[in-house]
């Protein structure tokens, strides 16, 4: 995750960093989310939960998604 902010007051920094630059000047801030070791921060670890991971091959991945296609496909009617 990224977020930017152009036209950022330092008088809204925290101290240290308005230490370095002054109190009456406006900046850019960027912040970049470093993701923490052993720990993933992405959709596929929030959602751990319906992730399948036991699937020999290729052709097993096709087969689960058709049959869910088959699934879906049976309650619309």
């Amino acid at each position: 995750m990224k977020i930017v902010r152009e036209h950022y007051p330092t008088s809204r920094l925290p101290e240290d960093l308005r230490e370095e630059i002054g109190d009456n000047a406006m900046v850019t801030v960027t912040i970049v989310v470093e993701p923490v070791e052993g720990r993933k921060s992405d959709w596929f670890s929030r959602h751990a939960h319906i992730q399948r991971d036991h699937f020999k091959s290729t052709e097993e991945v096709n087969e689960y998604v058709r049959s869910l296609r088959d699934e879906w496909s049976h309650r619309e009617r």
